[in-house]
């Protein structure tokens, strides 16, 4: 975990806040300049008024000192909240392109949850630490230096005793600070476990209140919030002990200026104008490090959020426009030594196996055994953690993704429609193609009972998700899309799962039209699927095996 205060790779990975970082720091510059104008333009009115007469002069710079000093607040909030939600909306934008990247395999299970709660309430903490935290950090620097040169200037003495006493502010605040740092990273696991949790308790449950397991997940819920309750009130606790030890440091050296000041200036060592100008600026010294200090703590979730931002986004392979060799889907696909780890769980294990040109490939096994991953690993969705996956000798890894992928043609378990039109939606993939092809495409596809019965056939406007259609017609429907892609690859993923009888017949005629001629991997849990394959190949713990003929599979 960074535990600094500002993280260098923010300049790197959001360019459009270097500007804004800048005009911070030369607010920073311009407040500690006119807090010594203020002070001193103070003093001087303050003493003259003792000795019975009023300096105009100095009340003007007074008054204008506050009035620049209110526009410079103002102008520092401004600027901060411009840069937070520039940080905000970049990191965003980062972590859907790094899922965009890593594919649907990177965003699994409790990763879901996180990324989830990182781009929502993680993010949206950033708003203190821009805000609040940063501008003060700025100030914690500019102004301490200012009020010194200003105060050796006048009495070097007492600039030497503020000297000596401010470096125990942030040393009092570090040593706090790594407490609150520790139970914020607590304090954010239990957080993203909770999202995590809750998110996959959502999609799971109509299974849940079918068994009976709805009320049991309930009650681990609220344990899981109980838990990031109670971090979050130790986090707290810290926070306030930080604020008054902080506090409590600041008064005794203020108190240690002040108490010579007096002295001196009542045994006649100082003038009155000298002893006021002190008394004022020292105060000012410590004021941006105890604001910086408490205001720390404000911000560690968003710099937790922050840095997990940054890690996870910086961690996503490079981007699929990368320039590389263009693999020929009309050549041999080898898969070598492959092996996909995740965090908990090993996907596939030291796989080896060789597909032919124009071989069908039925892949069978239990449900997370790893066939999925197969097919994401031919999409570039997955990299491998060890091994490789080469396309006509050409290493995916290495490979330019886009120009292989569009000699791919995917047929996913649920194909998602979009709320637009029917041809749109079946053109996703090949948004040029004619009308005579997307015609071809539908009838291949047995689609031309569905285009009959709409009200518009193609132009019909579906709803989202392919609202209006059944299980069967979205399953044609993104079959017609692979028919308009013509690739020389055919990846299936179960391609009737969750069909009825009469669909899944439909179905099945459409597919092996579709596969005919073409290299095909279809991963299968209906025998009806088999008929046809050249092989067969079962999945079990992550590894391979190929089974007898498929004639001879039962």
């Amino acid at each position: 975990m960074n535990r600094r205060p500002f993280d260098p790779r923010l300049l790197r990975r959001v360019p459009a806040a270097r500007r804004d970082l800048v005009l911070l720091a030369l607010l920073g510059l311009l407040a500690a300049g006119l807090i010594v104008a203020q002070a001193t333009a103070l003093a001087t009115l303050l003493a003259t008024a003792f000795a019975g007469r009023l300096d105009r002069a100095a009340l003007a710079g007074f008054v204008a000192a506050v009035a620049a000093r209110s526009v410079l607040v103002w102008a520092q909030g401004a600027v901060s909240a411009r840069l937070a939600a520039t940080v905000k909306a970049a990191l965003r934008a980062d972590l859907l392109g790094a899922v965009a990247r890593h594919g649907p395999g990177w965003v699994a299970g409790q990763r879901a949850g996180q990324l989830a709660t990182l781009a929502g309430r993680g993010l949206d903490a950033l708003d203190a630490y821009f805000t609040g935290y940063l501008p003060q950090l700025v100030l914690s620097v500019t102004v301490p230096l200012a009020v010194l040169g200003r105060i050796f200037l006048a009495d070097w003495s007492s600039a030497v005793i503020i000297a000596l006493t401010l470096p125990l502010i942030p040393v009092f605040g570090a040593l706090l600070g790594w407490q609150a740092q520790a139970a914020t990273e607590r304090q954010w696991r239990r957080l993203s476990l909770l999202g995590g949790h809750f998110l996959d308790m959502v999609a799971g449950l109509p299974t849940l209140r079918a068994f009976g397991r709805a009320r049991s997940q309930t009650e681990a819920v609220r344990r899981m919030a109980d838990g990031h309750r109670v971090s979050t009130m130790k986090t707290l606790r810290i926070a306030f002990l930080s604020a008054l030890v902080l506090e409590l440091v600041a008064t005794l050296s203020v108190a240690l200026v002040a108490v010579p000041v007096g002295v001196r200036l009542l045994g006649g060592g100082l003038t009155l104008q000298t002893a006021l100008l002190v008394l004022l600026l020292t105060p000012e010294a410590y004021l941006p490090l105890r604001a910086a200090g408490s205001r720390f703590h404000a911000s560690m979730e968003g710099l937790t959020a922050l840095d997990e931002a940054l890690t996870l986004s910086g961690s996503a392979p490079a981007p699929t426009g990368r320039t590389g060799a263009l693999p020929d889907g009309r050549g041999e696909i080898r898969f070598e030594s492959v092996t996909v780890a995740y965090e908990r769980t090993t996907a596939l294990r030291d796989v080896t196996l060789t597909i032919r040109p124009g071989e069908r490939i039925a892949v069978i096994g239990p449900s997370g055994a790893g066939k999925s991953t197969l097919l994401n690993l031919l999409l570039g969705f997955v990299a491998p953690t060890s091994g490789r996956v080469t396309v006509g000798g050409v290493d995916l890894a290495d490979a330019e993704l886009e120009g292989w992928r569009r000699q791919v043609a995917w047929v996913p378990q649920r194909a998602h429609l979009f709320a637009t039109s029917l041809a749109d939606n079946i053109r996703l993939g090949t948004p040029d193609a004619e009308p005579a092809q997307i015609a071809a495409a539908v009838r291949d596809a047995a689609l031309d009972d569905v285009v009959a019965a709409l009200p518009e056939g193609l132009d019909t406007r579906l709803g989202e998700r392919g609202h209006g259609l059944s299980s069967g017609q979205r399953q044609r429907v993104a079959l017609a899309r692979a028919f308009l892609r013509d690739a020389p690859v055919v990846l299936l993923d179960e391609p009737t799962a969750r069909l009825d009888a009469a669909a899944e017949e439909a179905v099945l005629s459409a597919t092996h039209r579709l596969v005919t001629g073409r290299t095909a991997l279809l991963v299968a849990h209906r025998p009806a699927l088999l008929k046809g394959v050249d092989r067969v190949l079962r999945v079990a713990d992550g590894r391979v095996t190929e089974l007898a003929p498929a004639g001879e599979v039962r």
